[in-house]
């Protein structure tokens, strides 16, 4: 894992900001990753959770196996918005899980940190979401 800092989460120590390579998960560790509507994980995170953590074929919005899909494919970053809403709900409601987002959007959807982070600043402070290191220096 990065050298970063840590939060007490469970009783476990764990990364505030979600770690440039993630190769296992704990039981209550969920891999939040960019993905397309129709759940066709070819490329990047998408097939990273896919073929590690049991992100289903075919399902592109929330949960499945250890992973969440936040789709970020078809179109602009407003098109994203509802569903990074969505998830953070969904996490404030999981209180028990920890998720780790990647960098949703900004490898094959081709958007910038600057324009995805803005959507997460309301999981900033929540207890049980890692964000990107670079998703932090945007929205502090």
């Amino acid at each position: 894992m990065d050298n970063i800092t840590t939060r007490t989460f469970a009783g476990i120590e764990r990364p505030v900001a979600t770690p440039s390579n993630i190769s296992s998960l704990r039981d209550d560790e969920i891999f939040v990753f960019g993905s397309n509507l129709a759940g066709m994980h070819g490329g990047g995170a998408a097939r990273f959770a896919f073929e590690n953590f049991g992100a289903k074929w075919g399902c592109g919005v929330g949960m499945s196996g250890k992973t969440y899909a936040i789709p970020t494919m078809q179109g602009g970053v407003g098109t994203i918005a509802p569903y990074v809403e969505d998830f953070i709900a969904f996490a404030k409601n999981h209180p028990d899980l920890y998720f780790y987002v990647t960098r949703i959007g900004c490898g094959i959807a081709g958007f910038k940190d600057r324009e995805i982070a803005p959507l997460f600043a309301s999981a900033l402070d929540l207890p049980n979401v890692a964000l990107p290191e670079s998703f932090i220096s945007v929205l502090k």
